[in-house]
């Protein structure tokens, strides 16, 4: 089943999965609370009420590197990777843009303190994506799922100003009409918006 995998790092867990689980089943003598440790683990890296929006999902490199020919920025704009996760979405953004000034939020506070160490030259911040204020932002990024997209699209058209842009990897942000959609890496289309 690993073949299955789109990726070879989702190949990878798939082909270990199964040999890995059965070894800590039979090899460990663990006791029953000892299983919910992995549990806590997780409930850790993501707290319970951000499973309504994306897991860590790393944007690719050079996925944003056409994305200043169609959005253009000054300078110094400010730009938020809403949901930075371990700030893949940062470095892909400071590839694109490097003159503009980078934020990142993430509600994880291990993933907020990696991406913070990852990514020293921008400011990361713990907090939650939807009751964050984008309004002092030139363009937000987003690498949400399509269960979370209405919600983003109903907060940029109430917050972003004019002439600001929205930009989403992978999903389309429905009801928005896109400016562009460039050919991203590995396949994954980003999706472009300039608020009216």
């Amino acid at each position: 089943m690993s073949v299955l995998g789109p990726t070879w790092w989702r190949r990878l867990i798939i082909g270990l999965g199964f040999p890995l689980s059965a070894l800590l089943a039979g090899g460990l003598a663990l006791p029953a609370w000892g299983w919910l440790l992995p549990l806590a683990l997780l409930a850790l890296i993501y707290p319970l009420n951000a499973w309504r929006d994306a897991p860590l999902f790393p944007t690719p490199a050079d996925a944003l590197n056409d994305l200043p020919g169609v959005a253009p920025l000054e300078p110094g704009s400010r730009v938020l990777d809403a949901g930075c996760g371990l700030g893949h979405g940062l470095q892909a953004l400071r590839q694109a843009y490097p003159l503009a000034e980078l934020h990142g939020i993430e509600w994880s506070w291990p993933l907020r303190f990696l991406c913070a160490r990852r990514c020293p030259w921008t400011q990361v911040v713990r907090g939650d994506i939807w009751k964050a204020d984008w309004s002092g932002y030139d363009l937000v990024y987003l690498f949400q799922r399509p269960e979370s997209m209405p919600r983003a699209i109903a907060k940029a058209r109430a917050e972003l100003k004019p002439g600001a842009w929205l930009v989403s990897l992978e999903f389309e942000a429905v009801g928005l009409t896109p400016v562009a959609k460039l050919e991203g890496a590995q396949g994954k289309p980003v999706w472009v918006y300039r608020l009216r």
